[in-house]
């Protein structure tokens, strides 16, 4: 069966990066057709930064590589899921997982919501070390 991935107006498509093993969302980022293409090629995470508005490999500065065991498409499409094996933390910040604040407490109206959080993920490297 053949089923073409629905990338929004500006060529991008969500992909959420989940450690193979234990099921943990690592990271949430953006995938252009290129990033999908030399994620199968490769077998190495690659995303779109929108940022920097450029292709890149997940690891390639900090190490912290991610080996993709499968590339999934969920039902509409619309967003790609990469089962990862994770070498050192996924998030920039050092930590393991992107989602290592739980959300305790929310203050929101019309303009916007405050969350409090707590740490509850293990920071694994010192980003100032390796983004220098």
């Amino acid at each position: 069966m053949d089923v073409d991935i629905a990338f929004d107006d500006d060529g991008l498509v969500p992909a959420v990066a989940q450690d193979a093993d234990s099921g943990e969302v690592v990271m949430l980022a953006y995938a252009s057709p290129t990033a999908v293409e030399r994620t199968h090629e490769t077998g190495l995470a690659h995303y779109y930064s929108r940022s920097r508005e450029e292709l890149w490999q997940k690891g390639a500065t900090s190490g912290n590589v991610q080996q993709v065991r499968e590339v999934r498409v969920d039902c509409d499409a619309d967003a790609v899921l990469y089962l990862v094996d994770q070498e050192g933390g996924a998030c920039h910040t050092g930590h393991e997982s992107c989602f290592h604040r739980s959300v305790e407490a929310v203050d929101g109206d019309e303009s916007g919501v405050t969350a409090e959080v707590s740490v509850v993920g293990e920071r694994v490297f010192d980003p100032d070390e390796v983004y220098e």
